[in-house]
């Protein structure tokens, strides 16, 4: 067994070790959903950037650079725009109301907002898109798996989902704000110390200069292909999907006050804007030092394990497994508050206690890692499986939310329109003009056109009949 592979399981299983020793803290579904509202600045800064620094903005990320060049800037700098608008637009309003009445998910403000339905369908409906997201991170830690011990792709997919369930299941938000601290740290540490000495490995500067380009405007940070994957167009798929993510809200309906949303969200947002140069420094890197990657999920993983000293490589790889788990688990937050608060509370057994609640969001976390695990074994690149998710999320919740805020007039029948809306045209626009949508405007911007169009016409049709 080599030294990289040694390190990781060490590490996999240091990470589930101190999930469980924090999960004895966890009493209640308060505790469990919002960790008791008690998150200060740092943790909120840490537990959102750890979840914000995940596949796709590492591995997905390197991967693009490595292939499109340093527009790939934008798939970190994307979410980074949309976690400013998070911290001081969104993100204090929202932590009133769930402070006010007692919310624990996204779902609870929509029904507070519109009403059951909308809660019902979007629960519903971002359960199954969101296995999607998960699957990408599963994906990435099989990519370090394979690139360090050719270990096959479904042994790495399962070693990631076991790590990364079993301390979320035990301690919820609570365990995973203080694991993400760790996580964080060795994720930070990893990459610091591996990027000067790469940068000499390659031959510095020169290295660098001397690549040569796959295309003519590699270096052009404001290139967009053509299907929107890379570049500027990814303002449209990601920014508003890291406003109104329900992981990342209900993370700030954690905190002990609004000041915590603001300055831990805010900072979060900052630092993740200047760690966007990081995955594409190795993207580049793994051009200045000639390796011959075809697949995008092994350009970081390689490179971090074939040009830097085993040691260093393998705690460079354990930054990139930390990313993965850390946005895991965040993932599976999501998909057991949804199951368990939205669905199962409100329509399956409404007088269930809190002791009930509390077993089925583990239950259903267990079953989100295993959806996780069979859906990363049918899908082949992080970038697309990300996509799925974070376009269906902006299509179907951005406009609803923010119309909730602002649009006090508006009511369930706007948010269902919109939610139709955005969701049909997104689908037909992308399988009937293959992803690449009208002009300048991508599958995911038409599909944001339609839902607020949908969600005004209907608002000013209702208004007009009374």
């Amino acid at each position: 067994m080599n030294l990289h592979l040694v390190l990781l399981v060490v590490y996999s299983i240091a990470l589930t070790a101190a999930g469980l020793w924090i999960s004895r803290s966890v009493r209640s579904s308060g505790d469990f959903f919002v960790a008791g509202r008690t998150l200060s600045a740092p943790l909120i800064f840490s537990t959102v950037l750890a979840a914000n620094i995940g596949a796709g903005t590492t591995v997905g990320a390197a991967g693009l650079a490595y292939f499109e060049g340093v527009s790939a800037w934008w798939w970190n700098g994307s979410a980074a725009i949309g976690s400013l608008a998070l911290a001081f637009w969104i993100g204090p309003r929202m932590w009133r109301l769930a402070a006010a009445q007692g919310f624990y998910t996204a779902g609870d403000y929509l029904e507070y907002r519109y009403s059951p339905m909308v809660r019902g369908v979007l629960a519903s409906f971002l359960w199954l898109g969101t296995l999607a997201i998960l699957a990408a991170q599963l994906l990435a830690g099989a990519a370090v798996f394979s690139a360090v011990a050719d270990i096959p792709k479904g042994t790495g997919v399962i070693i990631g989902a076991l790590a990364m369930t079993i301390y979320f299941v035990a301690g919820g938000l609570l365990s995973s704000a203080w694991v993400n601290l760790l996580q964080l740290v060795v994720l930070i540490g990893g990459f610091a110390v591996a990027m000067p000495l790469l940068y000499s490995t390659v031959g510095g500067s020169a290295g660098f200069a001397a690549i040569a380009p796959p295309h003519p405007r590699y270096w052009d940070i404001m290139y967009s292909t053509g299907s929107g994957l890379s570049g500027w167009a990814m303002l449209v798929v990601l920014t508003p999907a890291f406003i109104i993510s329900p992981g990342l809200l209900q993370k700030a309906y954690g905190a002990k006050d609004e000041r915590a949303v603001r300055l831990g969200i805010g900072l979060q947002g900052v630092a993740q804007m200047v760690f966007a140069f990081v995955p594409v420094f190795f993207g580049l890197a793994a051009r200045a030092a000639h390796l011959q990657i075809d697949n995008p999920n092994l350009v970081l993983p390689t490179v971090l394990a074939t040009q830097l000293p085993p040691f260093l490589g393998a705690l460079g790889l354990a930054a990139v497994f930390s990313a993965e788990v850390s946005t895991c688990d965040a993932i599976l937050f999501m998909l057991s508050t949804s199951l368990s608060k939205d669905l199962y509370k409100r329509f399956v057994n409404p007088a269930a206690g809190d002791r009930q609640v509390l077993v089925v969001a583990r239950l259903a976390a267990v079953a989100g890692g295993a959806g996780g695990v069979l859906l990363a074994l049918q899908l082949e690149t992080i970038i697309g499986a990300l996509r799925i998710f974070y376009s269906l999320l902006s299509v179907s919740l951005f406009v609803p939310v923010l119309g909730g805020l602002f649009a006090p007039r508006a009511g369930a029948v706007e948010a269902l329109a919109s939610m139709a809306a955005g969701i049909t045209t997104l689908l037909l626009v992308t399988y009937a003009g293959a992803g690449r949508g009208l002009g300048v405007l991508n599958p995911e911007a038409l599909g944001l056109l339609a839902s607020a169009a949908a969600y005004g016409i209907v608002m000013l049709a209702r208004r007009a009949k009374g």
